[in-house]
């Protein structure tokens, strides 16, 4: 009862033990207490438990209860941290047991090697005991020795044998009703999930064994371990360091197994190094190696080191003594491939910044033999291991093969993820890849291959809509839900209703994640077809190579390279500048835009180089890296006298140029307190034939979506919200709450073009390794071609006059930039109005 129903278990032991029982009763309901203690409570509280429940059974004469409670009190030393005693305690229960019982014992000696790590010896002992509980048609010992059984399996890398034990392991619990054992198997389903690669089954397993757990008053720190490593593998950092540090914090006021408070202490830490921590990370990496030191755990303390190894080098730390323990790791590793190959790839990333060649290769030879076997995560990282080493040799062409397959890999891994945040994060696997390639090609002098290498892992998400069905009745509910909270926690502030708006946040996340792809592919870009399709036009493509940056000029048949300035130069430069502006918005005057005007020449020298001298007569398309889409590119002055465009990425520039014709449809939606909202929708509403016009009241982010699902041009006068923190959270204010990134992604056809003119309504947070999520990039893979938005906050009132005259011309039959840019020229001079029109950018071909 106590794997079934546990609090119930406990209940009914202290009542039995209250009742004066027998010797071998009183030991029974002991034991039960421990097991629930041992698993779910204080394990120190256990020992004491299972020590009486062991002098109870020896008082009983029952050979068999002194057997059982043993190996019981055994597994709970081991999970205590008392390695050799609790080993010693088991091998003593199985010498004096047989049949059956000796079976059971196995099975409990084989759960405790696992958890330390000596996987053959777990196998051992499961290879005898698995027969007996099949032959004795014994279910609950047989689940158990399954699930086990399989989690070895999945440690030794064989996850579709570890995959088929789970599955039967889960079938059986359905007929014992062993409700533990039930969530353990879903659980398990979920571990096996993870390790293929398959993230949103995975997060959907655990999502349902938590609530199994949950509904069971069972904590189960082991899934904290797995759910945060799932985390991390999907790109969320923050959140994997969320769910280790929680669950730390909670294993420590329960009292809980110190076995698994150093699992999630090695969690923590890598989940701190990549998210940018690395001194957090090495100090949860030290204190987990010395607690699996004491625990006798060498494979988790290896882990634990490697970790620790890895924190040093990312702050920076390049030494012979972190190179000799790198390589002892990886041939202590060495026995599990997949495995070794992040502890090769260390070693020869050090001894590469170290010079030391013959070292770098030994150590990349080892990790590279990664590739050939294991999910497609783990093969990339062999590849990159391939990739450093032929570069390392002088084999150019080699090492352009390794990132080549190395990204292939994750483009299999990436078109797995329904969601759009899942899919950009996972782009940062590729960062390393992407990297190498341009690092060769530009020494190569090759600037076509390094236009194609650089548009090879750039916008990637944007390529390939979302798979979110428009119906789906859940996801429905939470973003009605989550508007109409935030509406009343606008106006209260209310503390129940922030943490209410936590919650459905998280709600929607999480089901945004478990969806499945829809497939998909990814075409390849080609520069001989940019430049066919150019025309009189120029594309600057600007990269960002070892932090310097360097602009690829495409036209006239020609792509040239213009070295520009450091890329953090042109980050600080550009903070400036947007903050410029932002005060001009409010507090405009001559100077300030001066100022501004100056930032932009600054800016522009670091962005473009010489190539500003060399941009020709006809329009221009920019495609900055992702970091840098939130510049007003009309600030540089190459660029303020000319019809110009920034895109994502060439490819997404080149999509939006072949769709086809827009829609004559225009909808005009006036949006909750907007200083000149009313004037604005009414003036523009006055320069098109028949549009349809939602206003304040009537705009609610239903009737908003209806009306402009499929349109050929919406303007949405609207306050928005930027999110840095959860950029699809960011938001255009309705009637009755916030129209997010979500919402769009519910559209079946975005709008053609789109106007969105309040607030920093383009602002896009750069996330992966070249990637960007928010309004504008939600919109762009389900079919909008042009967009024109602001940059930075800017003045309602100031913005009416640029909105009037942009249509003006959009109905002349301009494109967003063209109209964008006549209607900068009809701007009035004084500098509210021109700060106003300096913030707003043109996004696409259309």
């Amino acid at each position: 009862m106590v794997f079934a129903r546990p609090k119930e278990a406990v209940s009914a032991a202290r009542a039995l033990l209250s009742d004066s029982p027998s010797a071998f009763d009183a030991s029974v309901a002991h034991q039960a207490i421990g097991i629930y203690e041992r698993d779910f409570g204080d394990v120190t509280a256990s020992i004491v438990s299972l020590r009486r429940a062991r002098d109870l059974a020896r008082r009983s004469g029952s050979a068999d209860r002194v057997v059982d409670v043993l190996g019981t009190l055994g597994a709970a030393l081991v999970f205590a941290g008392r390695t050799r005693q609790g080993l010693a305690t088991l091998g003593a229960a199985l010498s004096s047991a047989e049949g059956p019982t000796a079976a059971q014992m196995r099975h409990r000696r084989a759960a405790a090697y696992w958890t330390l790590g000596r996987y053959a010896e777990a196998m051992a002992d499961l290879r005898l005991a698995v027969p007996v509980f099949r032959a004795a048609r014994d279910t609950i010992w047989l689940v158990r020795a399954l699930s086990i059984r399989g989690t070895v399996r999945l440690a030794m890398g064989e996850a579709a044998a570890a995959d088929l034990d789970f599955a039967e392991a889960e079938r059986l619990c359905a007929e014992t009703g062993q409700r533990v054992d039930m969530a353990m198997a879903v659980e398990n389903r979920g571990l096996a999930a993870y390790r293929s690669g398959d993230v949103p089954a995975a997060l959907g397993h655990f999502d349902e064994a938590a609530r199994r757990y949950a509904e069971l008053g069972t904590p189960m720190y082991v899934l904290h371990v797995e759910r945060s490593g799932l985390l991390l593998m999907a790109g969320l950092a923050q959140d994997a360091l969320g769910e280790a540090d929680q669950a730390i914090r909670a294993i420590e006021r329960a009292r809980g197994q110190p076995i698994r408070r150093a699992e999630l202490l090695l969690s923590a830490a890598r989940a701190a190094l990549a998210a940018g921590d690395p001194e957090t990370s090495a100090v949860r990496a030290a204190e987990a190696a010395e607690i699996f030191t004491r625990q006798r755990r060498d494979w988790w303390r290896a882990q634990a080191r490697l970790a620790h190894c890895q924190a040093r080098f990312a702050s920076g730390e390049r030494t012979v003594r972190l190179l000799r323990e790198a390589g002892t790791l990886a041939e202590r590793l060495a026995l599990n491939t997949t495995e070794a190959v992040p502890a090769g790839l260390l070693a020869g990333r050090v001894a590469l910044a170290l010079a030391r060649p013959a070292d770098a290769d030994r150590a990349l030879a080892t990790a590279m033999r990664g590739r050939l076997t294991g999910p497609p995560l783990a093969r990339a990282e062999g590849w990159l291991a391939y990739a450093l080493r032929a570069d390392a040799l002088g084999h150019g062409a080699q090492a352009l093969l390794g990132c080549r397959r190395g990204l292939e890999l994750l483009d299999q891994y990436r078109l797995t993820l329904g969601a759009t945040e899942l899919r950009a994060r996972a782009t940062a696997r590729g960062g390393e890849l992407a990297a190498l390639a341009q690092r060769i090609n530009l020494r190569a002098g090759n600037t076509r291959r390094l236009l194609e290498w650089s548009e090879r892992w750039r916008a990637t998400t944007l390529a390939v809509p979302p798979a979110r069905p428009p119906g789906n009745p859940e996801l429905l509910r939470d973003l009605t839900a989550f508007r109409e909270i935030h509406r009343r926690w606008e106006t209260t502030r209310n503390t129940d209703l922030t943490r209410e708006l936590r919650r459905l946040e998280g709600e929607i996340r999480a089901r945004s994640y478990r969806t499945r792809s829809e497939g998909g592919t990814t075409g390849r870009f080609g520069a001989r077809d940019l430049l066919a399709a150019l025309g009189d036009r120029t594309l600057i493509e600007i990269i960002e190579v070892e932090g310097r940056l360097h602009a690829l000029l495409c036209a006239r048949g020609r792509v040239r390279r213009f070295p520009a300035g450091r890329a953090r130069d042109a980050l600080t430069e550009l903070e400036h500048l947007r903050s410029a502006l932002h005060h001009l918005s409010y507090r405009a005057s001559r100077e300030r835009l001066t100022l501004a005007e100056t930032g932009g020449h600054r800016l522009q020298d670091l962005l473009l180089g010489a190539a500003a001298r060399h941009l020709g007569a006809g329009p221009v398309v920019v495609v900055p890296p992702a970091g840098l889409h939130g510049v007003p590119w009309a600030v540089l002055p190459a660029l303020r006298h000319r019809v110009h465009t920034a895109a994502p990425s060439a490819d997404a520039w080149l999509r939006t140029l072949r769709a086809g014709p827009v829609p004559p449809s225009v909808v005009l939606v006036q949006g909750p307190g907007l200083a000149g909202g009313r004037d604005e929708v009414s003036a523009l509403a006055a320069v098109h034939d028949g549009p349809a016009v939602l206003r304040q009241g009537r705009a609610t982010a239903d009737a908003v979506l209806a009306a402009m699902d499929g349109c050929g041009l919406a303007h949405l006068a609207a306050h928005g919200t930027f999110r840095s923190d959860n950029p699809m959270f960011s938001a255009l204010h309705m009637d009755d709450g916030p129209l997010s990134a979500h919402d769009l992604e519910r559209l079946r056809r975005a709008p053609r073009r789109i106007v969105l003119p309040s607030c920093d309504s383009a602002r896009l947070e750069p996330v992966g390794a070249d990637e960007l999520l928010g309004l504008a990039a939600a919109l762009l893979p389900l079919g909008t071609v042009g967009i024109v938005a602001a940059v930075v906050p800017v003045n309602d009132r100031a913005a009416v006059p640029l909105m009037l005259a942009l249509h003006r011309a959009l109905k002349d039959g301009g494109s967003m930039a063209g109209a964008l840019y006549d209607a900068r020229r009809r701007m009035p001079d004084d500098p509210s109005h021109q700060a106003c029109a300096l913030s707003f950018v043109a996004i696409g071909a259309a």
